[in-house]
């Protein structure tokens, strides 16, 4: 295993108070996440907006001090190292943000941002870093011609590019993709992730890939991570869990998918979560999906539910059966 989470928990503390600043609460951003990442594979990671997943990712790559729980890199806990312990690992670990438009400083040339890297680890320099960041650009699609042209002179597909050239340039082993497709129109994220694939067999990377677009991250993914409200509520390989769908929020996730068949999406039957995603200030007692689910008994709102396996990893009392309608269901 290149990457071993065990128990992370990430709390941001709520203060108040202009001087004498009180915490007077916490938001549980992940509460308790355990995983593991073989090299040269992909993790997809998915779930709704605001249940953790960035911030997990942002755990994993150090920028963000744990509050519990280890990370663990080729075998070394990297939990909470200082800067300078910490450094050798950033060259292992690299990021590719959300926004193309927003993760490149606009008032530098595409060129010294790609060698950024190369630089602040003093790998190379002069003729040799402008020819090794020409290389890259060229191997991402990119022209080298335009290696002192500025990001506003590129698209939102080429930003991304030099996004993922800038994460390439150590040479990684893990990188962690924080939505890079979901800023761009359909047929450059089709582009995008196809270079990511290219890239990881070329290179034998190891992705960590977070996504809202069920479809992207079946993909591109090999084994696939279900979190709700900082946590993992389901675990399994890509096709399995696309075919059997265990945990109540994942069937409600995949029903709501686009397909590209008319037919098929007319007869698909959409299950509707009732009610808003809890405050991760102050999650539900249990299980913290009981209040949506649609399967939810008494029993869910008293105790919370283990990652057990059940034909995969699933933390769930009522597991969805084979063919299962939940169309119909509401929380007694």
């Amino acid at each position: 295993m290149l990457l071993e989470v065990d128990g992370l928990v990430k709390h941001f503390p709520i203060t108040t108070g202009a001087i004498v600043k009180r915490a007077v609460g916490q938001v549980r951003a992940v509460d308790g996440v355990t995983l593991a990442l073989a090299a040269g594979q992909t993790l997809g990671l998915v779930g709704e907006t605001g249940c953790g997943k960035s911030t997990l990712a942002r755990c994993v790559a150090g920028l963000y001090p744990v509050t519990a729980g280890t990370v663990r890199f080729d075998g070394q806990d990297i939990t909470n190292l200082p800067r300078r312990r910490m450094r050798p690992h950033r060259r292992d670990i690299q990021v590719i943000f959300q926004d193309p438009y927003g993760s490149l400083n606009p008032r530098r040339r595409v060129g010294s941002i790609i060698a950024d890297p190369l630089v602040i680890h003093r790998v190379m320099s002069g003729e040799e870093l402008r020819r090794t960041v020409q290389e890259l650009m060229e191997r991402v699609g990119l022209n080298p011609e335009h290696y002192n042209r500025f990001p506003a002179e590129f698209s939102g597909g080429q930003r991304q590019r030099i996004g993922v050239a800038r994460a390439l340039a150590l040479k990684p082993r893990l990188i962690i993709c924080d939505e890079p497709v979901s800023a761009l129109d359909v047929s450059i994220q089709a582009q995008i992730l196809n270079l990511l694939k290219d890239l990881q067999d070329d290179f034998g990377l190891t992705y960590l890939f977070i996504a809202h677009d069920l479809s992207v991250v079946r993909h591109i993914s090999d084994r696939i991570a279900v979190m709700y409200l900082g946590k993992i509520v389901e675990l399994a390989e890509a096709d399995e869990l696309y075919e059997a769908p265990r945990h109540p929020y994942t069937a409600a996730l995949l029903s709501a998918t686009a397909v590209a068949d008319p037919d098929e999406a007319e007869r698909r039957q959409r299950v509707i979560l009732t009610g808003d995603v809890p405050s991760p200030i102050d999650p539900p007692p249990g299980c913290r999906f009981h209040p949506r689910c649609p399967k939810a008994q008494q029993v869910c709102a008293e105790r919370e539910p283990e990652l057990e396996r059940k034909q995969h990893l699933v933390a769930c009392h009522f597991p969805v059966a084979a063919g299962e309608d939940l169309t119909a269901g509401r929380p007694a």
